[in-house]
C-alpha cells in the first residue's frame, strides 16, 4: 500500500459517515461532532511519541536563497545517480505536501514520512514545500529548514530541487538508503536467478 493511502487511512480512522442507514442526512441542526476524549488522547499520544524520537533540529537555520536550488549528496553516491535524481528520472514512491503548514507540524510530518518511507523500502520520495519570492518569506524559511532536516536524517543519501516541469524550487526529490528489508529482498532475487 502506498504511503498516501496509509496516511489517508490513518487520518480518516475516526471519521463518522454522514449517512448511517438513512437516505438523507439531516444537516439543518447538526453541528460538527467534537472529538471524543479517547480520540484526543490517541492523537496526542501519537504526536508525543513521534516528537520524542524526532531528532530534527528546530534551532536557527541559515536561509537558503529563494532562487538557489537545494542540493546535497553524501559521499559514495555516484554523480550519474545524482544527475538522474536531479532530472526527475526516478519515479517518487510517495510525496509529502508541506505548503502553508506550521513549521512544527512540518518537522513532525517530515520525520514520520521519512522514517516510514525508509521502513517500507521506498527509495525516492518527493517533498512539496513551496518557494517564496524573497529569502525571508515563510515558504523559503520552510524550504531552508527542509534542507537542514534532510541532512540530519542519516537515511537520506541525496536530495535535489525538482526540474521546473515537476515543481522546480518548490519541490525536492529525496533519495533514501536501501532498507535492510529491501537488501534482503534483493539477495533473495539474486539467489533465485543463480539457482
Amino acid at each position: 500500500m502506498k504511503q498516501d493511502d496509509l496516511d489517508f487511512q490513518r487520518e480518516m480512522s475516526d471519521v463518522q459517515p454522514l449517512f448511517q442507514g438513512r437516505d438523507k442526512a439531516d444537516l439543518s441542526s447538526s453541528k460538527p461532532a467534537a472529538p471524543s476524549p479517547a480520540q484526543i488522547a490517541r492523537r496526542a499520544n501519537a504526536e508525543h511519541a513521534v516528537d520524542e524520537d524526532n531528532y530534527l533540529s528546530d534551532d536557527f537555520v541559515e536561509l537558503v536563497g529563494s532562487h538557489d536550488p537545494l542540493e546535497f549528496r553524501r559521499d559514495g553516491i555516484q554523480i550519474g545517480v545524482f544527475d538522474r535524481l536531479r532530472h526527475g528520472d526516478y519515479m517518487p514512491d510517495a510525496q509529502l505536501y508541506l505548503v502553508k503548514r506550521p513549521l512544527a507540524e512540518c518537522r513532525r510530518e517530515l520525520f514520520q514520512f521519512l522514517k516510514e518511507g525508509y521502513d517500507h523500502g521506498m527509495r525516492c520520495v518527493m517533498l512539496i514545500h513551496g518557494r517564496g519570492k524573497h529569502d525571508d518569506s515563510r515558504a523559503n524559511v520552510l524550504r531552508s529548514y527542509v534542507a537542514k532536516w534532510l541532512c540530519q536524517f542519516e537515511e537520506v543519501q541525496a536530495y535535489t530541487s525538482a526540474p521546473a516541469s515537476r515543481g522546480g524550487l518548490g519541490t525536492t526529490y529525496v533519495m533514501l538508503k536501501k532498507s535492510e528489508k529491501a537488501r534482503a529482498r534483493n539477495r533473495e532475487r539474486q539467489q533465485k536467478r543463480r539457482g
